[in-house]
């Protein structure tokens, strides 16, 4: 049977060699640029949720980053490992929902319901795969103090001959720098995250940030649609964003704060000026969400006449996922071009999505 109660204090008598509530994730630091040289490992950044997986016998547990359990709200992926060929093993990976061809945070987002027969449709509806990428013990020994390659072999070995309707997948890795830069070009767009570096002789070091993480920052202009308050101020904090869809309608996809070098007086006058309904022709923004981190819920349409140019580094579901970054004035760019053409993902699946699904 799988752990549904969170998967830590049901391994507090275990003799096995890693509990959940002694060791954290690897984590990384952002970079602008992969690193150079040789003894580097480049590994896909998937869009998803990291995840450890424990394995004891009968008892599993999937533990998050925050050290939370996702045991409840992966059942398909806990009871494929309840049912795997190996008992005892601790393994490093990403849960990732395949939607067609692309990767879809939002339906793992959806996943963290409360009710229990809400879960398990989903589960039946779209299924999670998780991305293995390391291993930290197998049987009674641990493989943190090993290297990356020792590592990586390990997790070859015991996660061999998956078939295609697995719920577990190893994740590819090249230590080519020239097909990880291929990979990082097509990052941001529904598959990818960005590209992750490693070094070769690098032990597993838990909870440090002891890897590179490195993302496709791109531009988009895109029309602004209202605004918000800074919290406790009577100045803009925040401009939201939006794109036309194909049946001409202004779909909010996410917003710029920050607004470094503008004169926020200046603009705050500009865009109370500029206060006209409906803003968003069509899906208007709501209140706060695992979308934005602003506390003030309400916020104020404007006349559709200001492009804004910006920075981001990932679209999912149609939404910039984390804010972007303001980066200059389109004043020569119609509004009506501001469409979602400038986030569309390839016509064709990427390769590294192609492998995912027939591997």
């Amino acid at each position: 049977m799988t752990e549904q109660g969170g998967g830590v204090g049901c391994f507090s008598k275990m003799a096995f060699i890693l509990q959940p509530s002694r060791i954290s994730p690897m984590e990384a630091v952002s970079a602008e640029e992969l690193p150079s040289g040789s003894g580097w490992q480049f590994e896909p950044k998937w869009d998803g949720f990291r995840c450890l997986l424990y394995r004891d016998g009968k008892r599993v547990a999937l533990i998050g980053k925050s050290g939370k359990p996702l045991t409840p709200y992966f059942p398909e992926v806990a009871e494929a490992a309840a049912h795997f060929g190996s008992q005892h093993f601790v393994a490093d990976g990403e849960l990732v929902i395949p939607v067609g061809d692309s990767l879809s945070f939002e339906a793992l987002q959806a996943r963290l319901h409360p009710a229990e027969s809400r879960r398990n449709k989903l589960a039946r509806e779209t299924p999670a795969i998780l991305m293995l990428f390391d291993l930290l013990a197998e049987g009674k020994d641990s493989l943190l103090d090993r290297d990356l390659v020792q590592r990586r072999l390990a997790l070859e070995r015991l996660f061999s001959g998956l078939s295609a309707q697995a719920r577990f997948r190893i994740s590819p890795y090249t230590r080519r720098a020239a097909t990880a830069r291929a990979w990082l070009k097509s990052a941001g767009r529904g598959v990818l995250d960005g590209v992750i570096a490693k070094r070769l002789d690098q032990p597993y070091a838990s909870g440090k940030r002891a890897m590179i993480k490195v993302k496709n920052l791109k531009t988009a202009d895109c029309v602004v649609g209202g605004f918000r308050f800074a919290t406790g101020s009577r100045q803009v904090g925040s401009l939201l964003l939006g794109l036309y869809n194909d049946r001409g309608l202004l779909d909010h996809v996410g917003f710029a704060a920050g607004l470094a070098g503008l004169d926020h007086h200046a603009l705050t006058r500009k865009l109370l000026s500029l206060r006209k309904e409906p803003g968003f022709s069509g899906n208007a923004p709501g209140g706060p969400s695992r979308w934005s981190n602003e506390r003030s819920t309400q916020w104020f349409p404007v006349k559709n006449v200001l492009v804004a140019e910006v920075r981001y580094d990932h679209v999912t579901d149609g939404r910039f996922r984390h804010g972007t970054k303001f980066l200059r004035w389109r004043p020569d760019k119609d509004v009506r071009a501001c469409t979602f053409d400038q986030l569309r993902p390839e016509a064709r699946p990427s390769r590294i999505m192609a492998a995912l699904l027939k591997s």
